[in-house]
This record gives structure tokens, sequence and C-alpha cells, in this order.
């Protein structure tokens, strides 16, 4: 049977299905008290090179936002930004800042949104706390666990709404299948599999090289310890450095993981073990292309991960994707769609809607980011609750991050059912923070 429904339709009663585990009446500060619901939020965005370029697109097409800012630190991304910005209709041309922290001084600036490299999420999201500012900010919302229990701290300390660009918390068709999890479709759900296959080629031996004219290579680092700049690792292979970046597992991981998170209705695993390496080629890069991440609850659930950054293979008819499997059946995530299937294989629904490229660096696009962007904006101007509020994001970003621990310590971690902190393990846990460079320690 094929299943579909009407968009719009179905996002008005996303509201009544629980977006998140105890999520449902938990509301957003009320930051427009005093104002019309109809007043515009102002948005700077920082990191315009590819995916901060189609949120800044985003937000230029949404009805009650505006882009004042284009931040990021290469000449080039940052007319990327601004050309998005028009050819998604918005009349103002943002502003081009090198330096984001410059725009959080402007009183009417509400919000940033954050698609910087993954070492400055967190950093940039507690400076804009600040400041003052809303935060939407990309997944992963931090580069090591320490971060992520930071910008939770400071969300609450500083009382703004701050969501994690976990866009399929609010896709409808999504939605509507991990509420049928929820509610028993396949029985008791106790098992949950995430996965990712692309085939990415070789980032060679880098050279060291002088900085490009326009980049200000030393912002680029900015909380990170510096290093001299080398000519494979700008504008997208810094994602497979431990430096910066977080390897595939929260660079496309953080998606799944967090929805197998969200069926389950689990927080923090009991155990964590992960395997793998990098195998394809020989080269610079560091973090694993093969990873086999389990991930056991003491709910009696596990998770379970497949990266393959070299070998794009599908698995379930696609590249990326979720599965759910109980004691009634199975339900498949496929893209803004869904299947379940009984215990023998049989096809019993399917829920299907286009939803363009999976693989596509810069995301699905705004037909699917609109909803979540909406109710980032909805959050800041009437106080409705997220879908994707940072200390519930947090949780599906430290498995991930857990994960990779596990991988670079070459063992089990037994962990806080509680708190997700890893027990009797001091070498794991030095893997919990990093070290910064000095004068960019993030505070609250």
């Amino acid at each position: 049977m094929d299943n579909k429904i009407e968009r719009r339709e179905f996002i008005k009663k996303i509201s009544t299905f629980g977006l998140g585990m105890g999520l449902v009446g938990a509301s957003a500060p009320q930051v427009f008290a005093d104002g019309s619901p109809n007043e515009k939020i102002i948005v700077g965005v920082m990191g315009t090179n590819s995916r901060g370029a189609a949120v800044a697109e985003g937000f230029s097409k949404l009805p009650g936002a505006e882009v004042a800012y284009i931040c990021d630190v290469d000449d080039q991304a940052i007319q990327n930004g601004i050309e998005a910005v028009e050819a998604g209709g918005q009349k103002r041309t943002p502003e081009g800042v090198k330096d984001f922290r410059r725009i959080l001084e402007d009183k009417d600036l509400d919000a940033l949104a954050i698609a910087a490299p993954d070492h400055w999420h967190a950093p940039a999201s507690i400076l804009a706390l600040k400041a003052g500012k809303h935060v939407y900010v990309e997944k992963p919302c931090s580069h090591n666990p320490h971060e992520g229990e930071l910008l939770v701290q400071a969300a609450k300390k500083y009382g703004k709404v701050v969501q994690m660009g976990n866009q399929r918390r609010s896709w409808p068709n999504v939605v509507q299948g991990i509420q049928e999890v929820k509610e028993g479709v396949i029985g008791d759900a106790y098992f949950a599999r995430a996965w990712y296959a692309n085939t990415r080629g070789s980032i060679g031996h880098g050279q060291t090289a002088p900085v490009p004219s326009g980049l200000d290579y030393d912002l680029w680092q900015g909380p990170a310890p510096r290093r001299e700049y080398k000519d494979n690792l700008i504008h997208y292979n810094w994602h497979w450095f431990w430096h910066w970046g977080t390897g595939e597992i929260l660079n496309n991981g953080t998606h799944f993981i967090d929805l197998c998170r969200w069926g389950l209705e689990v927080d923090y695993p009991e155990q964590v073990s992960s395997q793998g390496g990098r195998y394809a080629y020989d080269d610079d890069w560091e973090t694993p292309d093969t990873q086999i991440t389990s991930y056991d609850f003491q709910e009696g659930k596990t998770i379970s991960w497949e990266g393959r950054s070299c070998n794009g293979q599908h698995i379930e008819g696609n590249s990326v994707g979720a599965s759910f499997h109980g004691t009634e059946g199975s339900l498949v995530i496929h893209g803004n769609g869904y299947s379940t299937f009984d215990n023998d294989g049989n096809e019993l629904k399917k829920v299907t809607v286009d939803s363009g490229d999976a693989l596509d660096t810069t995301g699905p696009g705004f037909d699917l980011d609109a909803d979540h962007l909406a109710n980032f904006r909805d959050a800041i101007r009437n106080g409705s609750s997220l879908n994707s509020p940072i200390e519930d994001a947090n949780k599906s970003v430290l498995l991930c991050q857990l994960g990779n621990i596990a991988h670079r310590t070459g063992r089990t971690l037994n962990c806080d059912v509680n708190t997700g902190k890893i027990l009797d393990d001091e070498e794991a846990m030095k893997l919990w923070s990093r070290e910064y460079e000095p004068g960019w320690e993030p505070t609250i």
C-alpha cells in the first residue's frame, strides 16, 4: 500500500506527536512576550562555504525571518552566502563580515546560525548566548563531550532558544514513522540500525603551503591550537582530522543515530564498542573510513551504526537511513518516508515523498529544512516547543562522540546510564575534552 500524506496538513499535527522524549509541553523561552508573533527575527549566518549557504538561503525564504549578516573567514564563502540569500528572494542584501564576533554587538540581531567547522560549533554558540542571542547550530553541536556539557549549561543560564540542525526531527513523514515505532507498530522495538555509505576519494598527503588570499586562517582555527596551513585541509577535508573534525559518525551519523535513539526512547548507554579503521587509502585521513559502533542500553535495547565513507554500497536500498526492529516486525526510514514489514519480510505499508539527493553536502534543501527553521523561528517568537532542543540533541551527539572515543582507545567503554560519563577509564576520559589555543577556552 502506498500511503501518501499532505505535508502541510500533517505538520500541523506534529506538536501532538511528542517530537522529543518527554518534550511535549516543554516550552522555549518567551522572548517576544511584549511583541507581535508577526515580528521578524533577524539572523546572522556563520560559515557559508557549503551547508551554511543553504541555511542562509533557507532563512531568506522563511516568512518572518531576515538574514542581516553573512559571516565567514573566507571572502569567497562570504560571496557564496550573499548570493544564496539573493537566490532565496530576500530584497535586503546582507552585510558580509569576516569575524562573527563583531555582529554579536548588534542589538537588533536576534539569532546566530552556525555552520562553521565542528571545532567552532560550541564555542561560537556559547559566545552568541553570552551576547544575548538565540542559536541555531548545525550538527554536531560540539567537537567533544565537555563542550556539549558547556553548551547545555549556557542555554539554561542565558535562557535563549538553542536548536540543533538535525532536521529530520521536523520532517513530517519521519515524525510519523517514529511515532508509529513508539506506538508499537512493530511490537516491542529493541534494536535500531543507522547507516551512511558514500564513495569518497583520497585526500592525499598535504603539503605546507601559503595561506590563500582572502582566507583568515588564524580566525578559521579559532579555539583550536595553531597548526600550519596545508593544501588538503580547507574547505572540507578538516572533517577527517581529529584536531578540527569528528569523522563520519558525527558528520552524517548524528542524523541517523539520533533517529534511533528517538525511536527507541533511550538516553545514555551502558556500554559502547567500536571497530574499524582507515582502510581505503594511505593518506592524511585520521578518522575511520569504516566504523561499526554498538550501543547497549539498560532498557534491553541496542543501537548499531555502520559508516562507510569510501564504499557506497546501499543498505535497504538507500545510501543513508535508519531501521527499527521489534518483536512483530521492522520499520525502515528512507528519506522523508518509511516502510513497515512483518517478520517474514512482507511490506505492509509504505509512506513516500520526494526527498532530494541524500548525499548533497549542502543538505536536502529548503523543502525539507523549512519546517525545522520555522520551528526555531516560532520558538523565538512565541515560545513554541523546539523539535530539537539542545539538551536533548546533545544526548545523540554524545553517543557519536562515545563511539569515537571507543574507537580511539580500542576498547569497550562502560558508561554511567544517568549521565553518559565514562566509568573507570582515565585514558578514555582524557578525550572527553580538548586543549585550546590560549585565550580561546570556552567559558559560560
